[in-house]
């Protein structure tokens, strides 16, 4: 590993130390039922504020915002500084470390609400497609940008198929997030998007089977998967990277 490289993990990890300080709190405040508004106050009752807010409460320090305000941050962490290990300095590696905070809290507040806010799908697709767009123009980009929008195009209209034929199996909001992963993994080619595509759906699968299983789940039970949506494109995602620097 040169010094280059080490710098690059250095920075995302510092990166990801400061984007997933922001991360538990706006999980805790999005993680809401549809119908209800964004929280606004903390677990103690003051108030969180304008902004995305802090793991813990502003005004007394004690009071964290809601359960497992730790992995979250941490997670973030892991995932920017291995990312940049693997894609390198490319510029696509700013759009990816972008998307990753986002990424976390949609699998946070979908695995404690089943819902995937379009507050941040929407926001993740239209800027994957615009961003990787301008990335494609700068030297040493590692994938196509018409690949991405056909992608998003591909896993996106895969996933209003299954939608529609059975809406009860998941919500709209997963063929949003869909969209927005497309355009990463097409960005890298028709495998890394198959790949991508099939590890999340899998992923679903076999947690599904396991409720089943284990607390007797039927096939009208509810189950987020936005989780493993992200869970199966992120590794599936590095394998591109990984393929295009080699």
């Amino acid at each position: 590993m040169d010094w280059l490289l080490i710098a690059l993990v250095a920075s995302a990890a510092l990166y990801g130390i400061l984007a997933g300080a922001l991360v538990p709190g706006a999980r805790y405040r999005l993680s809401v039922e549809p119908d209800e508004t964004w929280r606004t106050t903390a677990p103690c009752g003051h108030a969180l504020g304008r902004g995305l807010g802090r793991s813990r409460c502003a005004v007394c320090g004690r009071t964290r915002y809601g359960p497992g305000a730790v992995w979250p941050a941490g997670v973030t962490v892991v995932l920017c500084a291995a990312t940049a290990a693997v894609v390198g300095p490319r510029p696509e590696l700013a759009v990816w470390l972008l998307a990753i905070p986002v990424g976390v809290v949609l699998a946070g507040v979908d695995w404690a609400v089943h819902r995937l806010p379009d507050v941040l799908t929407l926001p993740l697709a239209g800027g994957m497609a615009v961003l990787l767009g301008l990335a494609a123009l700068l030297p040493a980009s590692g994938g196509s940008w018409p690949g991405s929008l056909l992608g998003g195009a591909v896993l996106g209209g895969a996933y209003l198929v299954l939608f529609l034929a059975h809406p009860a199996g998941m919500g709209f909001g997963d063929v949003k997030l869909a969209a927005g992963l497309g355009c990463a993994l097409g960005w890298y080619g028709w495998g890394v998007l198959i790949l991508g595509g099939l590890g999340g759906l899998l992923l679903g699968s076999a947690y599904g089977i396991a409720l089943m299983l284990t607390r007797g789940a039927g096939r009208g039970t509810t189950m987020p998967l936005g989780p493993f949506l992200l869970a199966g494109a992120w590794p599936a995602l590095l394998v591109g990277a990984w393929t295009a620097g080699n």
